[in-house]
């Protein structure tokens, strides 16, 4: 194994073997792929080793000319990535270190972090390489009785277009997300552009047929393995017909059998995560960097 690190600009990064060893590694997520990395940072660096046998990329901005490491909207997790990420331990945090000594970083559910600042994370899951009928089987009561209560509704499911998918969500939950500025939706935007090219983007709602109003809907994305939860809207009408409980089981029933891993995105908000636990959804914790500061005094007193 090289054990030398080369830190290197995007726009110098070999595009092809740098998703190349994305998708060859054991943890294969979509936010690490450079098109992804492109359309949702200001700026990235990649951590790369030896001849791109194993990567990191660093999303990064300055002030007071001091560049510091941040929280990209849309991006959960990030980390190295290669055939056998235990063997960077040691290596790609040093080089994180060296590159930018302040800010917060995400690392991805299979490094293994021996930093002790680093906190855990919940990540809910649901496996559908399953049939819809043992998916269903661990559901809790509170689903079953949620997918009964919407029987009572005219409720359809259906395909939809993402961008109104995107436009529902702004308009139901931007107050709740301040630190998602109106680049960043746009940036998303432009992403789905992409990865409509694909057909890595799947919009999926409710309506109600008596008027025809959206209930709830999600936009996902998918790539080989997942399927990840990016929105996920309620109107309030929606709520009290159990909307996002039809969604939801209309989509494991859609695409149960089928390979791919449900991912929810989170989360650590208690409601949230009971929410996530009641469809049997298992968490797949990962490691995160809150604020580090490793810079040398008195610089480390600035707050960012």
């Amino acid at each position: 194994m090289n054990s030398h690190a080369h830190i290197i600009p995007s726009k110098n990064i070999d595009r092809l073997k740098w998703d190349d060893c994305i998708r060859t590694s054991s943890f294969p997520c979509i936010y690490a792929y450079a098109f992804y990395l492109d359309c949702m940072t200001d700026n990235w660096n990649g951590i790369v080793l030896g001849d791109y046998e194993a990567v990191m990329p660093v999303p990064w901005r300055k002030k007071y000319g001091i560049r510091y490491t941040y929280d990209v909207p849309f991006i959960q997790q990030l980390g190295w990535f290669g055939k056998n990420e235990k063997d960077y331990a040691e290596i790609f945090p040093a080089a994180l270190f060296s590159f930018t000594k302040y800010g917060s970083y995400s690392f991805n559910e299979h490094n293994n972090v021996g930093i002790s600042q680093a906190g855990k994370h919940n990540n809910f899951i649901i496996n559908l390489s399953a049939s819809y009928r043992s998916v269903s089987k661990k559901y809790t009561g509170d689903v079953i009785n949620n997918l009964k209560k919407s029987t009572r509704f005219n409720l359809s499911y259906q395909p939809c277009n993402y961008q109104n998918t995107i436009d529902l969500y702004v308009k139901e939950y931007t107050n709740r997300f301040k630190n998602t500025s109106d680049k960043d939706y746009n940036n998303f935007v432009k992403l789905c552009k992409t990865l409509q090219q694909q057909q890595q983007v799947l919009a999926r709602q409710v309506v109600d047929e008596n008027t025809g109003i959206v209930l709830s809907a999600a936009l996902l994305l998918k790539d080989e393995q997942r399927l990840y939860n990016m929105m996920n809207t309620t109107v309030e009408m929606g709520r009290t017909q159990s909307a996002n409980y039809f969604l939801l089981d209309n989509i494991f029933k859609e695409f149960a059998g089928g390979g791919l891993v449900f991912d929810f995105e989170g989360s650590d908000i208690t409601g949230i995560k009971l929410f996530y636990q009641k469809w049997g959804a298992i968490n797949q914790p990962y490691k995160r960097l809150e604020k580090f500061n490793r810079l040398p005094f008195p610089l480390n007193m600035l707050e960012r």
